[in-house]
C-alpha cells in the first residue's frame, strides 16, 4: 500500500489532481488501512494508468531536462564551507 505522496510520485500527477480525479470518480478511491490512514494498493493505480489511452502527441520541447533553452536549469542550492575550499 502507498500513500498519497507516494501515488503522486507513481503517476506524475499532484496530489490536488488525484483529489480532483477521486471526487470525479476517475481515479482509484484510497482504501482504509486504520482508523485515520487511507492508502492505495500500488496495483489499483498501476490498472489505472495502463487503462489510460496513449497519447500520439509529443511533449512540447520546452519541457525537457534542460529547460526552455536546452540550457540547464539552475539550482538554487546554497554554498557550504566544505563545497568552497574543495
Amino acid at each position: 500500500m502507498i500513500d498519497l505522496e507516494a501515488v503522486s510520485e507513481v503517476t506524475g500527477l499532484s496530489e490536488s489532481t488525484i483529489q480532483s480525479l477521486i471526487r470525479a470518480d476517475e481515479f482509484p478511491k484510497p482504501r482504509k488501512a486504520s482508523a485515520r490512514r487511507s492508502c492505495w494498493l500500488l496495483r489499483e493505480i498501476e490498472e489505472w494508468a495502463e487503462s489510460r489511452p496513449v497519447s500520439d502527441l509529443l511533449p512540447p520541447p520546452n519541457t525537457a531536462i534542460g529547460g526552455r533553452n536546452g540550457k540547464p536549469k539552475s539550482r538554487n542550492v546554497p554554498m557550504t564551507q566544505d563545497a568552497l575550499t574543495d
